[in-house]
């Protein structure tokens, strides 16, 4: 993996599926950390709120970290 991406994500969650769905859609190899199976997730979560991130997914990349679906902010990485 070039990149690390990581995605935050949780069961149930359609904005994490579309995200998930895009970055294969444009051959970005990510790690997914979802928080409704991590042992760890209450502490994901209280970190993640401290950055001011209030709901999934979360994207995490080597220069920046966005929530929700962005379309736009994957077919960047893409290209970079």
């Amino acid at each position: 993996m070039d990149k690390e991406v990581i995605v935050y994500s949780k069961d149930n969650c359609v904005q994490c599926k579309m995200t998930k769905q895009e970055l294969n859609r444009n051959g970005i190899e990510f790690k997914e950390i979802n928080l409704d199976h991590v042992n760890n997730a209450d502490d994901i979560r209280a970190e993640l709120r401290e950055q001011g991130f209030q709901a999934t997914p979360v994207v995490k990349t080597e220069n920046e970290t966005w929530t929700g679906f962005r379309p736009a902010k994957i077919k960047q990485i893409s290209n970079d």
